[in-house]
């Protein structure tokens, strides 16, 4: 992974590079940062292109790479399939060589059209005098855009920083509707960037009628967008969503009161074996791809040991990271610890348990299976829901495999600490995202992949532990393809399955915009890697091939009915209590919600995030 950073400017005129947006992109990339300048042959552009690598495979590639030719790459990306990347190689180098025997922009579409895993790139060539940048199908990596028309330059960045002047709103993130290709020559010459677009074809999750809107409404001031006059298109990674409705079910009787199934007779069935073999064959194979072939350490850390865990899991206990945790476990090494990072922002204690509060709390720690709504029994004050469910789903582990070492990573955030950091990282990484969301989100997902906070050696003693990990993985993905969030609840009571395809269609081809480049930037910022299992190539097609009724029934009880075959998959694989845990959002999990107004509403501008 890498934080990359290119400034195109059209005029002679010296320009400076905004020394907080260096600092974001240096810790992205600890283990190497470099700069190179690029002038025009035969205009006056002249290209800054800056990028600080996170080394995470094969040999450390210096970036910006540029080749004899004098073409030049940025790559902020991982190549999981498509191109082959033997073990000792480093995917950088891999694609600046593919990139390299490209004579047309036909060539350059149908390299990027192979590469499977996220990436976010930026590419010069010389030879064309063009410009190449774009983000992968489901946006896993940041790349923002501004035009600066008072030193008439675009910039483009992994992450910028917030400023609360005039241009606060400058910054745009580029939209995952395809790559970009501008033509420097006319660019100079017109004095202004017209950007050339390449989409992404239309059989995947991408509404046909939107890319172009997408696009439109992102493009900076002072810029422009056209399709490609070639009609070139990217090809979908994926494939279509199944988009079928079932004939038999009659759907003004389906919202009647129903028994829950048990899940363990559903598993009975041969279709249902099948479909849940299926999804266990490809999610595995994903995670093993992420977890694999790792480096230890970057190069200023201690020697490794047995005692570092390389990846992590965003962990609550609920269905989506404990599926992760138990496939993790099926493919590092034995000996290796795997880190569990459970993040909990501070409650308010109640008066009458002030007094209590100040004896120490024994056995705070253990393991409980603790049933939704025992968080009210609880009197510590980072006892919140995902910390209860969390020590539940360690002891699910544990007893599925008690010779791995589980890392159970209290992460404590208190409101001080809270405001603190916000202001002084996460504003500038959530930006130019703005929403009360995104700064619960933001700030939660900042805090638990940092992974600094506690573990218990036994039911009485804590002590102060950073997890290593430099691969975190999340479960992002699995409630936007199989139903788990509420609203999918009243889109079916109100349209049936017609309408939640159409929700599931929507939540897949806005979950760039919606998450990813914001937890990209979030967990980036602590030199990590932020992997996606669940939109792996392979298991969204997996999913996508699959009817709505087979991979969520919403007749059922919540718990039970959403992310059905997800649970049917936890079963299969042993979990236990986790398989039919509600689905409970981060922001109220972590009670990061608690901390703050009440009044507001998810998708209200949060004034938090704009007086840094």
């Amino acid at each position: 992974m890498c934080g990359i950073f290119c400034l195109l400017s059209l005029s002679p005129a010296q320009f400076e590079r905004d020394k907080k947006i260096y600092e974001h992109l240096k810790r992205r990339g600890p283990d190497s940062s470099q700069d190179l300048t690029v002038r025009g042959t035969h205009s006056c552009y002249h290209c800054l292109f800056s990028a600080h690598v996170l080394h995470m495979r094969g040999i450390l590639t210096t970036q910006p790479v540029q080749d004899s030719a004098g073409n030049v790459l940025l790559w902020n990306g991982e190549i999981f399939g498509g191109v082959p990347v033997k073990p000792e190689e480093n995917d950088t180098a891999v694609i600046a060589q593919r990139l390299s025997s490209c004579n047309s922009p036909s060539e350059v579409v149908s390299v990027l059209s192979t590469i499977r895993g996220p990436w976010g790139f930026v590419y010069y060539q010389r030879a064309a005098d063009c410009l190449w940048f774009g983000r992968d199908f489901f946006g896993r990596r940041s790349l923002l855009w501004k035009f600066d028309e008072s030193i008439n330059a675009l910039t483009l960045t992994s992450v910028a920083a917030y400023s609360s002047g005039l241009d606060q709103s400058a910054w745009r993130e580029v939209p995952a509707a395809g790559v970009y290709r501008i033509d420097l020559k006319a660019a100079t010459e017109a004095g202004s960037v017209m950007f050339e677009v390449f989409p992404w074809a239309h059989g995947g999750n991408h509404p046909d009628s939107g890319c172009s809107d997408t696009i439109l409404e992102s493009v900076p001031s002072c810029c422009s967008a056209v399709m490609n006059e070639a009609g070139l298109v990217l090809t979908s990674p994926v494939c279509p969503l199944n988009t079928s409705i079932p004939e038999s079910i009659n759907e003004e009787e389906i919202h009647s009161d129903s028994c829950i199934k048990d899940l363990e007779q559903l598993l009975a069935s041969k279709e249902k074996q099948h479909e849940v073999n299926g999804l266990i064959d490809v999610l595995s194979e994903a995670i093993r791809r992420r977890v694999q072939a790792l480096p230890f350490r970057i190069q200023d850390d201690p020697p490794p040991t047995y005692d570092h865990a390389r990846v992590a899991v965003l962990f609550s206990g609920g269905i989506d990271s404990m599926i992760l945790a138990v496939l993790a476990d099926h493919h590092i090494p034995a000996h290796e610890p795997i880190d569990l990072l459970n993040v909990a922002f501070k409650l308010q204690e109640p008066k009458k348990q002030k007094e209590s509060a100040k004896k120490p709390k024994k056995h705070n720690n253990k393991p409980t299976h603790d049933k939704p709504g025992a968080e009210s029994q609880t009197s510590g004050p980072f006892d919140v829901p995902d910390r209860i469910t969390g020590r539940a789903g360690l002891k699910e582990l544990q007893d599925l495999n008690p010779e791995r070492r589980w890392n159970f990573v209290e992460v404590n955030v208190t409101q001080e600490e809270l405001q603190e950091m916000r202001q002084e990282r996460v504003c500038h990484l959530v930006y130019p995202l703005d929403t009360v969301l995104d700064d619960s989100i933001g700030c939660a997902v900042w805090f638990a992949s940092r992974g600094k906070g506690f573990i218990s050696e036994d039911e009485d003693d804590q002590k102060p532990f950073t997890s290593s990990a430099k691969v975190i993985l999340t479960g992002i993905g699995a409630d936007e393809q199989l139903a788990g969030y509420s609203r999918h609840r009243v889109r079916f009571k109100t349209s049936g399955h017609e309408g939640l395809i159409q929700e599931l269609a929507m939540e897949l081809g806005r979950i760039s915009s919606r998450n990813l480049g914001r937890d990209d930037r979030v967990i980036g910022d602590h030199g990590k890697e932020a992997r996606f299992p669940y939109l792996d190539e392979d298991v969204v097609s997996f999913l996508n091939s699959l009817p709505v009724w087979e991979k969520a029934d919403l007749t059922l009880p919540r718990g039970v009915g959403e992310k059905l075959l997800l649970r049917l998959t936890a079963r299969q694989l042993g979990l236990g209590q986790s398989a039919v845990l509600p689905k409970r959002a981060m922001q109220f999990g972590s009670r990061i919600a608690k901390m703050e107004d009440k009044r507001e509403k998810a998708s209200d501008k949060c004034t938090r995030l704009l007086t840094g």
